[in-house]
């Protein structure tokens, strides 16, 4: 057995069986390799950051880490800007970067860099010098990666390592718990909540999941703090049954509202809120003066656990609030983000997973699908765009029995455009809601927003016009059944026919 097949079946006996894949000359034993394994997965990805963002979209959904399979240091860089909205995602992900042969690193070839550094900004790296140690050091890196908090783990693969002989798989112990929260550590955040000072619980990570949110709701009726989720959500289950919970406002101004009167913030595995840029004459750290912060679960603690005994403790016996079942009617007329979120709101499936890249567009988005059936809620947490194509990626590679809708910007859908043939080779159920309105709008915000002077030439750099982009026809050139809209009406139909029939589909919503 050579080392390629003992690190694909100890991945295998790990749990890691899908590998999301755009492989080069260095990483061919492991390509030759896969045919002999037939429980790993592998879907081809024809641009690395859509491997990337799909294995960070399939952990979110399975709670378990995909692989993916990268070619040298470049092949790494043009996945890096979904790797950074990974480790922020805080979610578990196994990055299998080729390297040069180790006798071969000597020379500098045209194609060597510095992996180790590079991979060391988002994860935890293994770089095997033998072939009797890379299965071992798959083994370290899938415990690292199955174990709160959940790293990214890069085992880099010099080629030699690869296709040396004599190699035998390793055993992978069984994922670990992550720290559990002290008495005294719930104590003390049961005491701020019954000072009678205004408290606010600010959730994060695994804490947006459905059970955890009704031990905070619990909590939150019983003492009458507040709840927030942080502003872009690893992955948020909401709807009608479940508890609603408002997300911190991206814009600064409107998070310090937020905030504004709280004396104490008691953190979920999250982060103290910060404004997201630097801005002239605005505050970077969101907190009110006097505000004392209280850590309950950070992301390597059991979350969901320290939650249910706090609301035991300051919450027994009283009920969460859920939210009522409520859908817009089907709208008419010009077609909006306004009519686009009414049309979703009115057709959303129960357990669809809905993908929210629609920066601008999306404002109306939250508010119109609350009261939908029960269903999850992605959005590009590490605020790099050219997230939202991969991640349904992912997530349909995840949950093939579960709808996925991706809302989806024009401008940071060209950065992963490459998704859509993904989509279709694999046959996956993703509905794309393309918002073209033919701008970086968030950008024309954000100019406005620093006080800087606009001309003609700073506008021209943010907008997306001459040529005009055509999705229709970039998604079927690549193999997605695609129709462009310009009406709520023949938008409603449109995604009515997206949701009823299998497979993969691009609506052009023309703004």
């Amino acid at each position: 057995m050579n080392g390629a097949h003992a690190l694909i079946r100890t991945l295998v006996d790990g749990g890691v069986d899908v590998c999301f894949t755009n492989p080069g000359t260095s990483e061919m034993h492991f390509v030759a390799a896969v045919d002999d394994i037939a429980e790993m997965r592998t879907v081809l990805c024809l641009f690395e950051g859509v491997a990337t963002g799909a294995a960070d979209g399939f952990a979110r959904m399975a709670d378990r880490p995909a692989a993916t399979l990268l070619h040298l240091g470049p092949g790494m860089a043009n996945g890096m800007a979904n790797l950074h909205n990974a480790r922020r995602a805080r979610v578990p992900m196994i990055n299998i970067v080729g390297d040069h042969a180790t006798y071969h690193k000597q020379y500098d070839a045209p194609l060597e860099s510095d992996i180790d550094a590079a991979a060391g900004t988002f994860s935890f790296v293994e770089r095997p010098l033998r072939t009797a140690d890379l299965a071992g050091a798959a083994a370290s890196a899938i415990a690292r990666a199955t174990r709160p908090p959940y790293e990214i783990a890069t085992l880099v693969l010099p080629a030699d390592v690869s296709w040396g002989e004599d190699a035998e798989p390793a055993v992978v112990p069984p994922p670990a718990p992550g720290a559990t929260v002290t008495d005294d550590e719930i104590a003390q955040v049961a005491k701020a909540l019954g000072s009678g000072e205004p408290c606010l619980l600010l959730l994060g990570g695994r804490a947006n999941r459905e059970g955890p949110l009704r031990d905070a709701s619990r909590i939150v009726a019983a003492t009458g703090a507040k709840m927030l989720t942080e502003v872009f959500p690893t992955r948020l289950t909401r709807g009608a049954g479940v508890p609603a919970i408002e997300r911190l406002q991206y814009l600064a101004e409107f998070a310090e509202m937020q905030l504004q009167g709280t004396k104490h913030l008691i953190l979920v595995d999250a982060v103290s809120p910060v404004s997201f840029f630097a801005y002239p004459g605005k505050a970077s750290d969101l907190l009110p003066d006097g505000c004392e912060v209280h850590v309950l679960a950070t992301a390597a603690s059991e979350a969901g656990d320290a939650l249910a005994r706090l609301a035991e403790r300051v919450a027994a016996g009283v009920d969460p609030v859920l939210a009522p079942a409520d859908r817009p009617g089907r709208p008419s007329g010009p077609l909006t983000g306004e009519t686009v979120a009414q049309a979703v709101g009115a057709l959303l499936p129960e357990g669809a997973v809905v993908v929210d890249e629609a920066a601008t567009s999306g404002l109306w988005a939250g508010g119109a699908t609350a009261g939908a059936p029960k269903h999850d809620w992605l959005t590009l947490t590490g605020g790099a765009i050219g997230i939202g194509l991969p991640l349904s990626v992912g997530a349909a590679v995840a949950a093939p029995d579960r709808p996925v809708i991706n809302l989806q910007a024009d401008g940071s859908a060209m950065y992963t455009i490459q998704a859509l043939w993904t989509m279709a080779r694999e046959g996956l159920d993703v509905t794309t809601v393309l918002f073209n309105n033919r701008s970086y709008a968030i950008l024309n915000m954000e100019l406005q927003r620093v006080g800087a002077r606009v001309g003609p030439k700073a506008l021209d750099m943010l907008d997306l016009s001459r040529p005009d982009l055509s999705f229709v026809s970039l998604a079927q050139g690549m193999g997605v059944d695609a129709v462009a809209v310009s009406t709520a009406e023949d938008f409603t139909a449109a995604l009515e026919r997206s949701l009823r029939e299998p497979g993969p589909h691009l609506i052009e919503a023309v703004l």
